[in-house]
């Protein structure tokens, strides 16, 4: 009892000190939401749209961002997925979803996203940025110029995690139709979707289970991606993307002051944009060149090979045919040069009796 009356003491006396840490946040959700947005990723046409220019605070979804800064830097060679990052004291301090990083610990660039989308993990994220940028203001600059690059013209990055704003710190504000840009960007990237479509992961060699909170990659058919995010000011949002019939729709959903109605609000939009879209034809693939395979014994074929060789059923075309071919050619180009020489020999014969007959002739 009294290591209870402890424990409540010290948190009476650490509250005013935390509420000091986070600057006051007028909250912006609604219900059922702020604003939302459908678009076809690979035109980019608005399906549907709600105050999709509205002003809100992104949370966690911001970490799309930090996703594509590093696939980005991936695909320049200025980092590789194996690289490893040491943990450093500051993240191991970030609150929040987390997996509990150590100082003393060291993961690999792959292992740290796998956290960051999977796990929404802020420690992993704030390691990732120290790794890459030196400091998380240096990446939220990087962030903040690869928005500006894409166009988001109404968004603004203060963090590298998506938390509350600190004390003297501005919130990060971003709007649906910004973030559906980048995550149509995203979507043309297959190493975004594997990391953001994983729906369980283990982490510190299994030690610890990661589980996605985008609840629609098991309840919406063909949902393989993107980020949810929350705290008490913005709401409840989320980015989703679903693919099928060749037709792949993003939907986003920010600010819903309720996680249910969140999903089933993103559940509805992607349906909708489906059934505004015709399905396509799914790209070719590019075939193969074909790798003659060595002679088989019937006992060895496939069923394929089976099937060919069916009796009464002569191939079409194949090496064992065309060497039959051949040999019906020559067989009868033979036949028929044994006829004209017998010809030959017949009619030469004939001018010989025919000479000699004419010889004696002039002779009597």
């Amino acid at each position: 009892m009294k290591r209870l009356y402890l424990c409540l003491l010290v948190l009476v006396l650490l509250a005013p000190v935390a509420m000091a840490a986070r600057a006051p946040l007028k909250a912006n959700s609604a219900d059922p939401y702020v604003s939302a947005l459908v678009i076809d990723a690979e035109s980019g046409k608005t399906l549907f749209e709600a105050k999709a220019d509205a002003m809100v605070y992104p949370a966690s979804v911001l970490k799309l961002m930090n996703l594509y800064v590093i696939l980005d830097r991936i695909e320049q060679g200025a980092l590789r997925l194996d690289d490893m990052v040491q943990v450093t004291p500051e993240a191991s301090k970030i609150g929040g979803s987390q997996v509990y990083l150590d100082p003393k610990e060291q993961f690999s660039v792959e292992e740290l996203l796998y956290a960051m989308m999977v796990q929404s993990a802020n420690d992993a994220s704030v390691a990732l940025a120290i790794h890459i940028a030196g400091s998380k203001d240096a990446f939220v600059d990087m962030m903040n110029r690869k928005a500006q690059e894409l166009g988001m013209k109404n968004t603004r990055f203060h963090s590298v995690h998506g938390l509350p704003p600190s004390q003297g710190q501005q919130p990060d504000v971003t709007t649906a139709r910004d973030f559906a840009i980048l995550c149509r960007e995203l979507a043309k990237r297959p190493e975004a979707l594997k990391f953001t479509g994983t729906q369980t992961r283990g982490f510190r060699e299994d030690k610890f289970i990661m589980h996605n909170h985008n609840k629609l990659l098991t309840r919406v058919s063909g949902c393989d991606g993107f980020k949810t995010g929350y705290y008490e000011a913005a709401g409840f949002s989320i980015a989703a993307t679903a693919r099928k019939g060749g037709v792949r729709i993003i939907a986003l959903v920010m600010g819903s002051k309720d996680r249910k109605v969140r999903d089933a609000k993103a559940a509805e939009l992607l349906a909708t944009g489906f059934r505004l879209v015709p399905p396509q034809p799914e790209p070719a693939a590019t075939p193969k060149p074909e790798i003659p395979a060595p002679p088989a014994s019937n006992a060895a074929a496939g069923p394929e090979s089976v099937e060919q060789q069916k009796p009464g059923i002569a191939p079409a075309s194949g090496e064992h045919d065309s060497g039959w071919n051949k040999f019906f050619l020559g067989l009868g180009a033979g036949f028929l040069l044994c006829l004209g020489f017998f010809a030959i020999a017949r009619i030469l014969r004939k001018n010989s009796i025919s000479d000699i007959r004419s010889k004696y002739m002039d002779m009597d």
